[in-house]
């Protein structure tokens, strides 16, 4: 799942946070300080050198993708220097290393802590958005629970909600998009196993569930060749008909239609057969 994911792009936050600092000079020579030994990442003179040294230097090891050494610098400006305007970037710098990184959890806890002190905050919902991006990225994959995809669902709804005209908040939506596809891909995987199984009527209810709460998904195709499948084989041809009818007007040229104007001329198969999903089924067609 992470390898699909829209990672913000660092140099536009760099200049997001950097311009809000009303043009604030970093001092030169402190974007590498020789304090910095390894073990033990902080500088040792930290009290003694100004926020904004300490952020370019934080800055500078985050570039680099030395990420513990971002952390601790950043960490730094705010334990030395708390009451200042690079202690407040600074916090939210930490959490978008910490994401960089994929430790979500730590990064989540740091936003919240942000959001909480900082409700005004001008990047305020930046950090919304990448508290939902921190949980977006845990969604697993749609064979297992799926219960981190609805926590990651609502993270993106409460930055549309709040932040409904901002570029965070249409690529939310988008991630909603997928995350609904995982959910109704959830349905159908279990859906699939009721009907090897033999249970047609706990089949039935879940592929039902995809065709009314996932219409937007690339599964409700599938989900109504599964019913007329399973309609047929209960000897309900009108039920069959109907449903048949529904996937020909809405997908016509899905190979789904096909299979099931198959089955409706045919009769049903000697047995439920377990076939791939969409995306096995279009890379089968592709290779």
């Amino acid at each position: 799942m992470a390898e699909t994911m829209i990672r913000p792009i660092l140099p536009v936050l760099i200049l997001l946070l950097l311009a809000a600092c009303g043009g604030a000079r970093f001092q030169q020579g402190t974007g590498q300080d020789p304090s910095l030994v390894r073990g033990n990442t902080a500088p040792a003179n930290a009290a003694e050198q100004s926020p904004e040294a300490l952020y370019a230097a934080g800055m500078q090891e985050l570039r680099q993708n030395r990420f513990q050494r971002a952390v601790d610098l950043f960490d730094a400006v705010e334990r030395e220097h708390p009451y200042s305007t690079w202690a407040t970037n600074a916090k939210l710098m930490a959490a978008y290393t910490e994401y960089q990184r994929n430790r979500y959890t730590e990064a989540i806890g740091a936003l919240e802590r942000f959001i909480q002190l900082h409700p005004a905050h001008r990047d305020i919902a930046y950090a919304y958005y990448l508290r939902a991006l921190s949980q977006y990225e845990q969604i697993n994959d749609a064979e297992r629970d799926q219960r981190q995809t609805q926590i990651a669902m609502d993270a993106l709804q409460e930055v549309v909600n709040r932040f409904p005209d901002s570029a965070y908040a249409r690529d939310a939506r988008l991630k909603m998009d997928l995350a609904r596809d995982h959910l109704a891909g959830r349905e159908m995987h279990i859906g699939r196993w009721y009907q090897r199984q033999g249970l047609p009527q706990a089949a039935i209810g879940r592929f039902r569930r995809v065709v009314e709460e996932y219409q937007t998904t690339n599964h409700v195709p599938e989900a109504l060749h599964r019913l007329t499948e399973i309609y047929i084989s209960l000897g309900l041809t009108e039920e069959a008909r109907r449903t048949a009818s529904v996937l020909g007007h809405n997908y016509p040229g899905s190979t789904w239609y096909q299979d099931s104007y198959a089955l409706l001329v045919e009769g049903a198969p000697a047995a439920t057969p377990s076939r791939p999903g969409f995306m096995t089924r279009t890379l089968n067609w592709l290779f």
